[in-house]
């Protein structure tokens, strides 16, 4: 899901690859509707990435950024991109920061799928949690900033701006886990007892907070631009599982590095709080709630993470089909298959396993 992790910088985008190579000189003149479009006209591919294949466009001395489906047979509600640059649009009216929006376009007839444009944001992405190289002081408040952003989501009017008919408010998990079981399911190649387990105990054990708020659905560190300077998130990215949903499972999500050290996303296990800047997990979700009004510790505390482990244990499964059909974003994916792995992870923190 990290696509758009590169995307503060240029350095990362290059030929574009076969199985997402577009018509250019159709791109092109469909564009010029929507941006000034010079005499130079440049599409490279940003590597990395397991979702929606992303694209540098450079014109007119401008940079843009094209986000669009992937090519071959998708799973049902996945690469909504019409749904990110629809929230992103409606966000640029409060103060959480997005990118600019350009143009939508549903013809697949431009260059094969559903695409958006939006400007390209030079600053700071920051891969790895912990954050090297940085120092404490700015530790803390690159942390602190993230957690205040969160906090300023979720008490978005999200009627106000537009988004009432987002999603369906309430019964968040009971829908999700539904979901995701789903998915998985449909992307299925190997036995995974701990996948198994889940599915079984995760409908049983919903916790009954029913709070509704708009969900990023992948809200973490990488996703997300830093200026390139100061501790301030100038924009959050990668939106494709945003809906209207519950603050708990952003929050949750948010806070998996506490609890393991994820291959592909890192972790904060390791960390020495009291010396790196960085807060514990006790004083960041304590901190959250003093931000957005509520009760702190949060009852049910670990279903929350691990509901997270088994939606990214899901996506990871469908990732990895997608790479055996050759059609993932990224050409690495059909080589690890970390769904077993965050598995595990969630039933062991939930004490099934």
């Amino acid at each position: 899901m990290a696509a758009l992790g590169a995307l503060a910088s240029d350095a990362n985008a290059g030929e574009v690859r076969a199985a997402h190579r577009i018509d250019e000189a159709k791109l092109r003149d469909y564009l010029k509707d929507h941006i000034e479009v010079g005499s130079e006209f440049s599409v490279r591919q940003f590597s990395g990435g397991q979702s929606n294949p992303t694209y540098l466009i450079e014109t007119a001395g401008r940079k843009y950024v094209l986000r669009k489906k992937p090519p071959g047979k998708l799973l049902k509600s996945a690469h909504q991109v019409d749904r990110e640059y629809r929230i992103m649009k409606a966000l640029a009216q409060t103060d959480v920061p997005v990118p600019t929006m350009r143009v939508l376009c549903q013809d697949e007839s431009v260059i094969g799928t559903d695409f958006y444009v939006m400007d390209f944001l030079t600053g700071r992405i920051f891969r790895d949690p912990t954050l090297p190289n940085v120092a404490p002081a700015e530790r803390a408040a690159i942390y602190d900033n993230m957690n205040d952003v969160m906090a300023r989501l979720h008490k978005v009017d999200f009627a106000a701006v537009g988004l009432a008919d987002f999603g369906r408010p309430g019964n968040y998990f009971e829908r999700q886990v539904a979901r995701w079981i789903t998915q998985y399911r449909g992307a299925q190649t190997d036995d995974i007892p701990a996948m198994e387990d889940l599915i079984a105990w995760m409908p049983e054990h919903i916790p009954s907070d029913d709070s509704v708020s708009i969900a990023h659905g992948d809200y973490r560190l990488e996703n997300s631009i830093f200026h390139p300077t100061e501790p301030k998130m100038i924009a959050v990215l990668d939106w494709e599982l945003s809906t209207i949903g519950h603050p708990l499972a952003d929050v949750g999500y948010n806070c998996i590095g506490y609890r393991l050290i994820n291959p592909r996303q890192g972790g904060l296990v390791d960390t020495d709080f009291k010396t790196s800047g960085i807060p514990d997990e006790a004083t960041y979700v304590s901190t959250y709630c003093k931000r957005v009004g509520r009760d702190y510790p949060i009852p049910n505390w670990d279903f929350y993470i691990a509901f997270s482990l088994f939606r990214l244990a899901s996506i990871g499964q469908g990732v990895y089909k997608r790479g055996l059909d050759g059609n993932a974003s990224s050409e690495t994916a059909a080589l690890n298959n970390g769904c077993a792995f965050l598995a595990e992870a969630a039933a062991k923190m939930v004490k099934i396993r």
